[in-house]
């Protein structure tokens, strides 16, 4: 069954000009090598990568001093459509993508209503092809009773599993709901790791939580590392891939590196930035689930990626008001924008010395695409979707809440310097954003996932 959104879709890719685009002069970021030469990109595909300056085109762009990426995966977003569209839609999300670089999102199943059904995932792919400036994807959730709508699924890149709080009933830490899931379905699962059971003592305990630094004690380092090798176990047994989301802890990196071909884990900017330390200046704004840890949680998480524990990095967008962000611990909600900075914080480590730029577009780029079996996204390689991003090695600039095209209009990184900026981005052989100006008629299009593998 194909919705509007499909035939949309359709009618847009048959319907385009043919359209010559040659970007010269970029230092290009390649599978194996980074290297200066052009690409050349006709109806939305890269149909040359090498070619030479005097190739006809429709377009020149010139990218002298700049590198061109593949346009950035992220596979974990909260753009709160349908339902909490105060906080965020589809069409300020992906707007906030196009800024930072982000070519592809990746949506999550808690939206009002949740995406638990066939209808909702279609009725999500309709609303996304009217109003999202990038390509998008969305996941399709769990609940402790609909596995037949999860075997019968298509067009998603894999099974959402709250196995830690959520909303409505998208919590799933029966064993036996667990087990059905991971037994008989095929999907890549994909699962919020945090014992209910272990949160749920910890407030006890502490009446619970007085202050936002509670948060880190409520969800602790044990609620996090129980849930992981649980999902792991059950992943591991019956065969199944899985992705562990949002790695918070030294445990769960040191736990993975034992893990199989199976099993792949990513980190956000927020656990490898941000720690305790920083409830103190920052308080509700870097409350977060999984919650910020310590120091010594975010330099392993580094080596994580650094050793190829974590292949993944990803946000976690999930913006809320700072009026709700404004209320004392523990009615504040947890959550915090990213996808407009996620880039540009990478590629000031890249400047910092902390990684390369080759290992950031793996992160970034390449590994998600392979994670959630995008096709043809996530390299600049021949016949791959022309998803590109222009950046500026030496751009210098300050991140700032008046400039956040989130319709939650701050961030977490608000007054940080940062050293590396995107510039340019792509979508499918068109520019959608450019230098601070945005093309609002650029549509992105549904991601396609080949899970045959």
């Amino acid at each position: 069954m194909h919705s509007i959104a499909y035939h949309q879709q359709l009618a847009r890719d048959t319907s385009k000009q043919h359209m010559k685009t040659l970007i010269r002069n970029a230092q290009v970021v390649l599978p194996d090598q980074t290297a200066s030469t052009s690409v050349l990109f006709e109806d939305g595909i890269i149909s040359a990568v090498g070619a030479t300056d005097n190739t006809e085109a429709d377009e020149v762009i010139d990218a002298t001093g700049l590198y061109l990426i593949p346009g950035v995966i992220d596979d974990q977003v909260h753009f709160r459509d349908p339902g909490l569209t105060h906080k965020e839609d589809l069409a300020t999300g992906s707007r906030a993508c196009a800024k930072g670089g982000i070519t592809t999102f990746l949506e999550m199943p808690n939206t009002n209503p949740a995406t638990t059904t066939l209808n909702a995932l279609y009725a999500k792919l309709d609303l996304a092809a009217e109003k999202c400036l990038v390509n998008y994807g969305f996941y399709i959730g769990a609940t402790p009773d609909n596995v037949d709508v999860l075997k019968s699924a298509e067009r998603t890149p894999g099974i959402k599993i709250f196995i830690g709080s959520s909303t409505g009933n998208l919590l799933v830490d029966q064993q036996e709901a667990l087990e059905r899931i991971f037994a008989e379905t095929t999907l890549p699962v994909c699962a919020h790791c945090e014992d209910e059971t272990t949160v749920r003592a910890n407030a006890q305990r502490l009446d619970g939580g007085k202050s936002f630094s509670d948060h880190s004690r409520i969800r602790d380092h044990k609620a996090a590392i129980i849930a992981t090798k649980r999902a792991v176990d059950l992943a591991e047994r019956n065969s199944h891939r899985f992705h562990v989301l949002h790695v918070s802890t030294a445990q769960e990196v040191e736990f993975l590196r034992g893990c199989s071909d199976l099993i792949s884990a990513e980190a956000c900017p927020h656990h490898l930035f941000f720690n305790v330390n920083d409830y103190k200046t920052l308080g509700s704004l870097v409350q977060m689930n999984p919650s910020i840890k310590n120091p010594e949680d975010n330099e392993e998480l580094w080596r994580g990626l650094l050793d190829g524990t974590i292949s993944v990095i990803a946000t976690d967008h999930a913006p809320h008001t700072l009026e709700e962000k404004d209320q004392p611990y523990p009615k504040s909600p947890s959550g915090l924008p990213a996808v407009e900075n996620s880039l540009a914080l990478m590629l000031n480590s890249v400047n910092q010395g902390r990684c390369t730029l080759q290992q950031v577009v793996s992160w970034m780029c390449a590994a998600p695409a392979r994670v959630w079996d995008i096709v043809n996204k996530g390299s600049i390689q021949v016949g791959f979707d022309a998803d590109l991003v222009l950046v500026d090695m030496n751009r210098e600039a300050e991140v700032r809440n008046e400039q956040q095209v989130t319709k939650s209009s701050w961030s977490p990184w608000h007054g940080t310097q940062l050293k590396g900026w995107p510039v340019r981005t792509i979508v499918r052989g068109e520019t959608v954003f450019n230098d601070g100006i945005f093309d609002e008629t650029v549509r992105g299009t549904e991601a396609k996932f080949d899970h045959r593998g």
